[in-house]
């Protein structure tokens, strides 16, 4: 693994307090970055920050005007990850709209407003990296989650328009999009009965490898694009999901 490739930049990750989102601020940090760790839970952000050295903020990415405080006026950023979601499991018939307006807000939205918070500085420095978070979900469909698959498939559509954008100030911008992958999101929502083993199963089984993913493994393609010498892969989609988009 090259190390210090991402020497002497700064990188915000949103979502940062666990799962992907922690494991990607740790392998940035570990590559050179300083890292700002941004969560709605300050508690967790603090806890990887001391850990890697960075610093922490609290953040919804669902509030645009925390978004510009946080992440706007003055402050520079080489990397942003776009790792801040929300998911409920709901069949559609069942999902209310205030169930749809977050989940719009903070996996759409957020990925809008943070993004457009750091490019200007990016813009003049002539150089940025913009990694987003998406989800198998959002290329394949994923029973009783229509509304978070419609979000993440829209920050797909998104990012390659900010990649056409954005070329010309060297600008890049890419999607990771993880299959089913071993967190304490998963472990949480299979101990309130969300989902089931046999549900767990079926998205192994999904998979051509026959395993869940690590958070670690989505971090390492991460700073793979995040790091400069990605400067020629700009517009597309990385799946780090086992080859779940490959079918039967």
């Amino acid at each position: 693994m090259t190390m210090a490739r991402l020497a002497g930049q700064r990188a915000v990750v949103t979502g940062g307090g666990r799962g992907i989102g922690a494991a990607i601020a740790r392998r940035l940090a570990a590559e050179g970055a300083h890292v700002t760790v941004a969560d709605i839970d300050l508690k967790p952000a603090r806890a990887v920050a001391e850990e890697i050295g960075g610093s922490a903020v609290e953040l919804d990415v669902a509030d645009p005007e925390a978004v510009r405080a946080a992440l706007g006026g003055e402050r520079t950023f080489e990397v942003l990850v776009n790792n801040a979601g929300y998911d409920e499991f709901r069949w559609f018939t069942e999902v209310t709209p205030t169930q749809w307006r977050r989940m719009l807000a903070v996996n759409l939205e957020g990925v809008f407003a943070c993004t457009q918070a750091v490019l200007p500085r990016m813009q003049r420095a002539r150089y940025g990296r913009i990694v987003t978070v998406s989800s198998e979900a959002g290329r394949i469909g994923s029973k009783g989650n229509a509304v978070y698959a419609a979000t993440k498939a829209a920050v797909v559509g998104f990012s390659k328009s900010i990649a056409r954008e954005n070329a010309r100030f060297a600008i890049t911008a890419n999607v990771l999009v993880p299959g089913p992958i071993d967190t304490p999101l998963l472990d949480k929502v299979r101990a309130q009965g969300e989902i089931g083993d046999r549900q767990i199963a079926a998205m192994i089984a999904g998979t051509q490898l026959a395993r869940l993913g690590t958070p670690e493994e989505v971090a390492a393609a991460a700073a793979f694009l995040a790091a400069p010498e990605a400067a020629y892969i700009t517009g597309e989609t990385l799946a780090v999901s086992g080859g779940m988009g490959l079918g039967a």
